[in-house]
């Protein structure tokens, strides 16, 4: 393997990824084209398809290195088989990487993504095994909206709080 190449295109790629982020946030994906991207990043269009096929293919890796982060927050509860239930490291990581998750939404992401670590045998104890899928499609839906709404509002409340407010739905409270 050549280092110093393989630096020069992982520079390359943060640079057309961060171009691309901040042009998500003051245009649609249809308006941004190779050429903007190139130019905000000072690079060639080789470099940019060197690297992705299309603008698409930009947002879909954009997407998967968001879930690869966030599937790692769990990553050793899901190893033990163990599910805390703790949003409170979601919403720290929200807040962290606002730009990638409002991007996430922005794209229509949310409407895709599946469930993974949702406890079901404990959603099949609470609710008596009844309509299960529903209470998963409620869950994913509600925390959607509710980080969507915190995104919009700039993050004002701490991610503590955010965390009170879902286990507060969840108590019934």
């Amino acid at each position: 393997m050549n280092t110093p190449n393989n630096k020069r295109r992982k520079e390359s790629i943060e640079k057309i990824e961060k171009v691309f982020l901040d042009l998500l946030q003051i245009k649609e994906l249809d308006k941004i084209s190779v050429s903007d991207i190139c130019k905000k990043a000072g690079l060639n269009r080789t470099t940019f398809y060197a690297n992705y096929m299309d603008i698409y293919a930009l947002a879909d890796s954009i997407r998967d290195k968001l879930e690869q982060n966030m599937m790692e927050l769990y990553k050793e509860e899901r190893t033990v088989g163990f599910n805390s239930n703790n949003y409170l490291k979601l919403f720290q990581h929200i807040k962290e990487n606002q730009i990638f998750y409002r991007t996430y939404f922005k794209l229509g992401y949310d409407n895709q993504y599946k469930i993974i670590t949702y406890d079901r045998q404990q959603a099949e104890e609470h609710f008596q095994g009844k309509f299960i899928e529903y209470h998963m499609e409620f869950f994913k839906s509600g925390i959607n909206q509710i980080i969507k709404m915190w995104l919009n509002n700039g993050c004002q409340e701490s991610p503590e709080d955010m965390f009170e407010i879902i286990k507060s739905e969840y108590r019934g409270r």
